[in-house]
């Protein structure tokens, strides 16, 4: 009796440790669900709104190219240049805080900042992978971390910035520079969107289309193409209006969001 040969597999091989634990990493510092304190605040979005009356129809087609072209601008230099050396953690920082001009946007940064040092230490230093890192990250993460409570009673204390301090916990989590430039801007993209909803500018279905349209990666791949080779010397506000709504945010009448 003949029998036919045994079915050649199609399947194709899985996916390598390497790139399962980056997708992994890439997905977990995505999740909306990291305790950052990003959507507390509105990135100026409320106050842009109160400063327009009548708002615009479409206000978010405005404000949020506007948004992240002021984030990439001042904080991918400071990102990409902890990425590359986290030994310059702390003068990254002392830097981003003396160049950030607007009192809230130095808030929120902060609290931010402080908010990923704080879940690197109680959740990700264990598990992280580290194949971007030769241990430099960690150690840099370390030090910092103890100089952000020993100046905590000091006249100047260490701010704790949210650009740099993502630089190094993505590179000490094995996240590429690039790739960590992304989620940083896609995050800051998704806050802003959540904050629309949650002020009545759109509903959840027509966040979610902002979120998933390839108007959004182009943007956000044009900013990283834009800005990515600028250096610390030559960050700054390319959006000076983000500046003014930000900052008058905390001189509202009213307000959902903090300041």
């Amino acid at each position: 009796m003949h029998r036919s040969p045994p079915p050649t597999s199609t399947t194709s091989n899985p996916p390598t440790t390497t790139s399962t634990a980056a997708l992994h990493t890439l997905l977990l510092l995505s999740d909306s669900a990291l305790p950052l304190g990003s959507f507390a605040f509105s990135s100026g979005l409320e106050s842009y709104l109160a400063h327009h009356r009548p708002p615009p129809p479409q206000p978010l087609n405005t404000f949020l190219p506007l948004s992240l072209r002021s984030l990439a601008s001042t904080s991918l230099p400071y990102l990409r240049s902890a990425h590359r050396d986290p030994s310059l953690l702390t003068s990254l920082d002392n830097d981003l805080d003396a160049s950030t001009l607007c009192p809230v946007a130095r808030r929120a940064s902060t609290a931010q900042g402080r908010a990923l040092l704080g879940v690197w230490e109680r959740s990700l230093r264990a598990h992280h992978v580290g194949s971007e890192d030769d241990g430099s990250g960690v150690k840099a993460l370390k030090a910092f971390s103890a100089q952000l409570r020993a100046s905590a009673g000091d006249a100047y204390p260490a701010a704790g910035h949210f650009a740099p301090v993502w630089g190094v916990v993505t590179r000490v989590m094995g996240v590429g520079e690039r790739e960590a430039g992304y989620v940083f801007l896609f995050a800051a993209a998704r806050a802003v969107v959540s904050a629309a909803v949650r002020a009545s500018v759109m509903g959840p279905y027509e966040a979610q289309g902002v979120l998933a349209g390839r108007e959004l990666g182009g943007l956000i791949e044009g900013l990283l193409g834009e800005f990515w080779d600028v250096q610390v010397e030559g960050a700054g506000q390319s959006v000076p209006a983000v500046d003014l709504w930000v900052g008058r945010h905390e001189v509202l009448y009213s307000r959902i969001f903090n300041s």
